[in-house]
């Protein structure tokens, strides 16, 4: 997970990709669960359309069985449009609390609750 983090954190998406299964699941908290690495990538490329800076630092990491759970914070400046708001110039950090499921050494499955409310007051 560490390394799939300094990855997305390089901006090598196709690294992050490549420990993902090609099924790949995705339950994002108070959204329909979604499929595939095609759309983990459109969802990263929202985040970097509007944060193009965005890093993830990793708080706490830990893991039982086939799944690993993360404390994570995000941090970047919003120098392009996000969620309709246009770019403020000014840097936002929020906090996730993810977990993983690793299955046959790649990553099958996540649940991601972040702190969405958080990020949009610092862009309001």
């Amino acid at each position: 997970m560490r390394t799939t983090f300094d990855a997305f954190n390089a901006g090598d998406l196709a690294a992050c990709t490549s420990r993902m299964a090609s099924e790949f699941v995705i339950n994002l908290a108070g959204a329909p669960t979604r499929y595939g690495q095609d759309v983990w990538q459109q969802g990263v490329d929202i985040m970097r359309q509007g944060f193009p800076d965005m890093q993830a630092h990793i708080e706490d990491v830990f893991g039982s069985g086939d799944r690993v759970a993360m404390r994570l914070t995000f941090r970047g400046t919003h120098t392009g449009e996000f969620q309709g708001i246009p770019a403020t110039g000014r840097e936002v950090s929020y906090t996730s609390n993810e977990i993983y499921r690793v299955e046959d050494g790649v990553i099958a499955e996540e649940w991601i609750c972040s702190d969405m409310a958080g990020l949009m007051a610092q862009l309001r």
